[in-house]
């Protein structure tokens, strides 16, 4: 008896099965998600040849009009190729450790209903934590695949199965998620590919008009004029819309997720809390030194983790808390917005704290005098 209780928790084959089974069908899904970078290689290769050869070499007979082509083209398509290539193999970038909720946080968390007493666990985890976001019942924002209390503007993808800062979205024709890390890196990405197809269009027009009027000998070059412009043509209407999109959101500082799902802050949702006008909007993203902008070279400001907002705090005697919150918000020194920032107030952008207690007490005490001083006027 003894000895088949023992033979009872032996695994069943079909377990082991099952699992090889899974670990074949992810490994065939991460091929899969290479095809659309395999599509766009491929078509850039033949576009290579195709301008290179058939339409420079063997087509144009003006040595001068060749030589003008062939250089603009080689530093267009250097420069998309460079900066597609940061796009698809910069890793994006995960909160950092202090974000992860620690071993005894992980046991309380899982040791208690799901309810207000998680979220006490989360917000004694999360007190020191810069975080001015919320979902949209007002609860911290906690991922429970990853463990972590999510970053402002962090999100998790379904397709990486991680946590990333700043998640703009998971595209698929890079085999990537867009974020803090590479943003920049898609934004030139777009730009240059945009650049590279309006070159493109635009030198081998004239010799597409000839292949409809038969200015061109029946040749194989013929039918490579006449696809390479359609294929710049289509490409560059494409391109345009959505690197216009993207522009838009740099100069609102926003993500694409941020269209669809507006911020959440601690007291109310503003689709507008992150941006700080186009200038700081743009240096977020583009950095400060004007020479790295144009290259596909890491330069954005912040760490990822934490974004100034364009919101300063209220007073907190006049600040509506939740029942049940007040003991946490003592731990809190930042309350959450209520007014928009002037545009004299540029240090959101320093490494200096944006609120502290004694500016908090500074304003109090200066709206004090006032209303004093208004008193007084009153009164005479």
């Amino acid at each position: 008896m003894r000895c088949g209780k023992m033979a009872a928790p032996s695994p069943p084959p079909p377990t082991g099965a099952t699992g090889a089974w899974g670990s074949v069908r992810r490994r065939c899904q991460r091929l899969l998600y290479w095809v659309p970078v395999l599509f766009i290689s491929s078509i850039l290769c033949w576009s290579y040849y195709a301008y290179v050869t058939q339409l420079c070499l063997l087509t144009m007979t003006n040595i001068g009009e060749k030589v003008v082509c062939l250089v603009a083209y080689h530093i267009f398509f250097m420069l998309f190729v460079w900066s597609y290539w940061k796009t698809i193999f910069t890793l994006p970038m995960n909160p950092s450790k202090e974000f992860h909720l620690s071993y005894s946080d992980k046991e309380s968390l899982e040791r208690e209903p799901r309810g207000e007493s998680q979220q006490e666990v989360l917000r004694r985890a999360a007190k020191d934590l810069p975080i001015y976001t919320r979902t949209m019942s007002g609860a911290i924002r906690y991922c429970d695949r990853c463990h972590l209390v999510k970053p402002d503007r962090c999100h998790h993808c379904s397709v990486c199965d991680k946590c990333i800062l700043k998640m703009d979205h998971h595209c698929p024709w890079v085999n990537n998620c867009v974020g803090f890390s590479n943003y920049k890196f898609f934004l030139l990405f777009l730009a240059y590919s945009l650049l590279y197809c309006l070159f493109i269009a635009a030198t081998d027009l004239q010799y597409f008009i000839k292949f409809w009027t038969n200015g061109l000998p029946d040749t194989q070059a013929k039918f490579h004029i006449m696809f390479l412009f359609f294929a710049a043509a289509m490409f560059s209407v494409s391109l345009s819309s959505l690197f216009g999109y993207h522009c838009w959101l740099v100069s609102k500082n926003k993500s694409t997720l941020e269209v669809f799902r507006a911020p959440i802050f601690r007291h109310r949702t503003d689709k507008n809390g992150f941006s700080l006008g186009f200038s700081k909007n743009l240096r977020q993203v583009f950095g400060d030194e004007k020479k790295y902008w144009l290259l596909p070279v890491f330069s954005s400001l912040g760490d990822g983790c934490s974004f100034p907002t364009c919101l300063v705090n209220q007073d907190p005697e006049q600040a509506s808390t939740p029942g049940g919150l007040n003991s946490t918000s003592k731990n809190e020194n930042h309350l959450f917005p209520a007014k928009p920032l002037r545009d004299s107030q540029s240090h959101l952008l320093t490494d200096t704290p944006s609120w502290s207690e004694t500016s908090t007490k500074a304003e109090k005490d200066k709206v004090g005098k006032e209303l004093i001083y208004a008193a007084m006027i009153g009164f005479v």
